[in-house]
């Protein structure tokens, strides 16, 4: 694979060690165990998988080309590189603005940018439309284009698709970057539709079956809809895509569930004829991820920490797994831990951060699971460890790591 130049502080020597080891070990990814780190009385439970994908490694290693080619120009993103907030903010250090938030809030107007500015697209990729508002300014949108090749392969996948006359269900968050995106691609060849979850599938079902009145179909996904979509029409004959960073076992969920309304509303021997096989669109970074994460489940801790950026889809999900069975932390970073009792954690639930107290429990053994986003560096990882080990009183020697 691919080595990428991205800047030094991003490694670590602790995971880097971690990621060299299993990768010798286990070279086709079919271990799933998380390799345990030993330190006096903590026992850190490391995932299999997690950190930086490809992806995300392509788009900082362009990034940082874009700012050390281009002294003197100004430089922009059209939103964050990626959903983590450290990588983001030392983006933002070397002079690069943001275009828009995350939401797709213009924060700086397109009448500000000249055909000589650089802009960025960052890994989610960007709308057919922002494109082409760049392109008549006279904006270069190849040269700095870091789309990530997997979202690259959906919008491919739609197109082929739309060329065949399915309709594209697009499993994702609507108002998700990426997804914008990929609805933007798959609208130009195909009827498109956004749907969250498996409960909106449901409903999509409902309607394929004849339980739910167009009105209330197009009043329920009001705004999720490509121009011009007749559910009566485009729901004969569906593919369904995913948001890259969304959970792979629900998007197969979801296929395999509208699979099944279209045997009982059309037979299985025409099955073909009305949904596609889309499951080579799901991303391999975001599965083997959750793999991992599941891989952890079946062992036994006292509680979990995943790291990574709060607005990080995929991050999120790794917590939905984890806190199934442990009392789950999500947090930004080694300064999320302020002392050994306290430690600031974000809850998926309520969207807002919290203050909690003896988070590590006074046992002569503490066995710690932890992960991380693929937007998350390693060093992030590294510096969470060293963290709780100096709260406990603990200085280990990393160049004498031995990994069980």
């Amino acid at each position: 694979m691919k080595k990428f130049e991205i800047p030094a502080f991003y490694r670590s020597p602790i995971i880097s060690k971690v990621k060299a080891l299993r990768k010798t070990q286990d070279p086709r990814k079919k271990d799933f165990t998380p390799t345990i780190l030993q330190f006096g009385k903590i026992e850190f439970l490391i995932a299999r998988h997690f950190g930086f994908c490809y992806g995300v490694e392509n788009a900082i290693e362009i990034a940082y080309k874009a700012v050390h080619n281009n002294p003197g120009k100004r430089i922009f993103l059209l939103s964050q590189m990626i959903h983590n907030p450290g990588v983001n903010e030392d983006l933002q250090s070397y002079g690069i603005q943001f275009i828009q938030d995350t939401q797709g809030k213009q924060l700086i107007a397109w009448d500000v940018l000249k055909s000589d500015d650089v802009v960025i697209i960052p890994a989610f990729g960007t709308t057919i439309e922002i494109e082409q508002r760049l392109t008549e300014i006279g904006v270069d949108v190849k040269a700095y284009n870091t789309t990530c090749p997997f979202v690259e392969k959906v919008w491919n996948r739609s197109e082929t698709l739309g060329q065949n006359n399915h309709t594209i269900i697009i499993h994702g968050k609507y108002d998700h970057e990426e997804t914008r995106a990929t609805f933007s691609h798959s609208n130009l060849n195909a009827p498109t539709l956004v749907i969250k979850n498996l409960e909106e599938a449901k409903k999509v079902s409902d309607f394929i079956q004849g339980l739910m009145l167009e009105t209330e179909f197009l009043a329920f996904f009001n705004g999720k809809y490509s121009k011009g979509f007749n559910p009566t029409i485009d729901l004969q004959k569906i593919g369904v895509v995913n948001q890259t960073t969304m959970l792979a076992s629900e998007t197969q969920e979801i296929t395999e569930f509208l699979r099944q309304t279209m045997i009982t509303k059309y037979g299985e021997s025409t099955i073909k004829n009305h949904i596609a096989d889309t499951r080579d669109t799901l991303c391999y970074a975001t599965n083997d991820n959750q793999s991992a994460t599941l891989g952890l489940l079946e062992e036994e801790a006292d509680l979990a920490i995943v790291v990574g950026g709060y607005n990080s889809s995929n991050t999120t999900h790794l917590v939905e797994l984890l806190e199934k069975k442990f009392k789950t932390f999500f947090i930004l970073s080694e300064k999320s831990i302020s002392t050994k009792n306290q430690i600031t954690s974000f809850n998926i639930h309520s969207k807002q951060e919290e203050q909690l107290t003896a988070f590590l429990p006074e046992k002569e053994k503490i066995r710690i699971i932890l992960t991380s986003g693929a937007s998350c560096p390693d060093a992030v990882v590294d510096a969470v460890i060293v963290r709780i080990l100096e709260l406990n009183g603990i200085s280990p020697d990393f160049d004498a790591i031995t990994l069980k």
